[in-house]
């Protein structure tokens, strides 16, 4: 079973709804989760926070927080990852574990980071977490290979 197929799978039996924040990867991380077959038992959805303000209007990242840092950080990664939790709730409950990718794909550096510089965030009900990456590649490179790190990471967290 792929990693994304193993993810769905845990979640589902868990009971678990997954909400996805999506910078850098501008959609791909949703977009492989509901590849998988019986994704909506466990995908509640994703926002694709590709300009700062939406990052703060939309997912309640701290907007003096993006002013002082940019978005390549990990406490915006954290909170992007908590905001989608909330923004995306289903029958009035937040969902269980929010995924957000955040960084720099490139080709050109932004905010004075190269391009590979990624930041993901996790929110296991609550409980915040966040990694760096540093990737190489072409912009395409980036955005997939954040995908399936993120995957991977949050696997990893879940203990799957």
């Amino acid at each position: 079973m792929d990693a994304s197929a193993a993810l769905i799978a845990a979640l589902t039996r868990r009971g678990w709804r997954v909400a996805v924040a999506e910078s850098l990867t501008g959609g791909l991380l949703v977009a492989e989760l509901t590849s998988v077959p019986g994704a909506s038992a466990a995908v509640s959805g994703g926002v694709v926070a590709y300009d700062v303000e939406v990052k703060s209007s939309v997912l309640g990242v701290d907007a003096e927080l993006l002013a002082r840092v940019g978005p390549v950080d990990a406490e915006v990664a954290r909170q992007l990852a908590e905001g989608v939790r909330h923004a995306l709730a289903v029958g009035g409950s937040a969902a269980d574990l929010g995924i957000a990718t955040t960084g720099v794909a490139g080709p050109d550096p932004h905010g004075g980071f190269k391009p590979g510089t990624v930041w993901l965030g996790a929110s296991i009900r609550g409980e915040l977490h966040a990694l760096p990456l540093n990737l190489a590649g072409t912009r395409d490179e980036i955005r997939s290979q954040t995908v399936v790190r993120a995957i991977r990471w949050v696997n990893e967290l879940l203990g799957v």
